[in-house]
Order: structure tokens, then C-alpha cells, then sequence
């Protein structure tokens, strides 16, 4: 469970036109490695907070979907990401650490698709890794 930031855990897009408000803590905080975020991100890993999503989507902007079952929202202005949502994740919507203003505050938990990580990224730690999409793992946290 990452730590609980003092108040209201604020985000901005690039160009500050889009903002999110989130009154609770995420769920957890978790590295991505998959392809698909990397290439929405443009970062070797992604790194996600997870927030209920009655909490988070009458603040997003219409989604778009890219790959199957995976729902996304940038800003109209700059197109910098603000979430992501996946089917086999319901009622969670992933926001980028990097657009959170308290993102020292929130430190990842563990690694999902792992097995997908860029053979010369090394993140030196000992959180739990999943080779797949972790998402028995990411289930348990928002029950």
C-alpha cells in the first residue's frame, strides 16, 4: 500500500489544462513494463496509480481505445496521458505517476509484466514481479 499523502492527491497534464482531484489513495502503485504502455507513455516503464473509478472518470476528458480491452484518456490540449483502464481490471482507472504532483509520496509496489522489460533496464529493487499482467495481484488491492 503506498503512503497516504496529506490531503488531496492532485494531477496535471503537461500544459496544465487538464487536472484531476482524488479526495482518497490509490488502491497501489505499480511499474507497467508492457509494450503498450511504453509506447503510450514513450518511457522504457510506466509507472501507475491505481484509483477507483467512480473517483477519477467525471474528471477525464471521452476515452479512446487502442489495444483490445484497454480504455485511455489524454489531455485534448496536449495529449499527455491522464488514465488508462483495463477490462480485466473493472471499476480501476490507472493514472501516470509522472502527472501527480505528490509522486514522491507514491512509490510502486510491484512490477506487472515483468517479463516484457527492455533487456537493459535494471530497477534494483525487491518488489514483487509479475511476468504477465499481475492482474490477480491488482484485483485484490481494490476488494
Amino acid at each position: 500500500m503506498p503512503s497516504d499523502p496529506a490531503g488531496p492527491i492532485t494531477a496535471r497534464c503537461y500544459c496544465g489544462a487538464s487536472r484531476l482531484t482524488l479526495d482518497k489513495p490509490p488502491f497501489t502503485v505499480a511499474y507497467c513494463h508492457c509494450d503498450d504502455c511504453r509506447r503510450w507513455t514513450g518511457a522504457p516503464v510506466a509507472a501507475f496509480a491505481a484509483f477507483d473509478r467512480a473517483d477519477v472518470i467525471a474528471q477525464l476528458p471521452d476515452a479512446f481505445r487502442g489495444a483490445a480491452g484497454v480504455e485511455r484518456w489524454t489531455c485534448p490540449t496536449c495529449h499527455a496521458p491522464l488514465g488508462a483502464a483495463f477490462d480485466y481490471l473493472p471499476g480501476q482507472i490507472y493514472v501516470p505517476i509522472g502527472i501527480i504532483d505528490q509522486a514522491e509520496q507514491l512509490a510502486p509496489a510491484m512490477h506487472s509484466h515483468s517479463g516484457s522489460a527492455l533487456p537493459w533496464l535494471h530497477i534494483d529493487d525487491d518488489l514483487p514481479r509479475a511476468d504477465a499482467s499481475a492482474r490477480d495481484a491488482l484485483k485484490t488491492v481494490a476488494e
